[in-house]
């Protein structure tokens, strides 16, 4: 009975690993089609009723919170100039999942240039259709 129930357990781990490293995955394909320029790549693992929001932190100016569509979130992708060098650094996901919906709190550091422009925290929600992880909503903090 104890090695069915370690079996059990472990089978269980190993389930939730795969299963957060698919997320993770998604994740990381939204941002190499980013990091690429490549709308297609990232709409291959966003919902086509994505919703996207920032939340633009300032003690100057205050606190603002924003709404993108997502034809506007590839447009402006699309439209970077191929001067400009930029890369967004994921420093480490927490992901949690229950059934078909992940929610992963991803801390990061924008660089323009190899400069670090801001840092704030992406907050993605995913859902699992046809046994893939789509992108649902995206939020982030943004902070100078």
């Amino acid at each position: 009975m104890k090695k069915v129930m370690l079996f059990v357990f472990l089978f269980s781990v190993l389930l939730c690993n795969a299963q957060k490293q698919d997320v993770e995955r998604a994740i990381e394909i939204f941002f190499e089609g980013f990091h690429q320029k490549d709308t297609v790549k990232m709409q291959s693992v966003c919902s086509s009723k994505i919703i996207l929001q920032s939340i633009s932190e300032s003690t100057i100016k205050g606190n603002k919170l924003s709404d993108e569509t997502a034809k506007e979130l590839y447009k402006s992708i699309v439209s970077i100039p191929s001067t400009m060098k930029f890369r967004e650094k994921i420093i480490n996901y927490n992901i949690q999942i229950d059934g078909t919906m992940a929610h992963v709190w991803a801390p990061y550091e924008f660089f323009v240039n190899d400069k670090l422009s801001h840092t704030g925290v992406n907050m993605f929600t995913l859902f699992k259709e046809n046994h893939i992880w789509k992108i649902i909503y995206l939020i982030d903090t943004r902070r100078k």
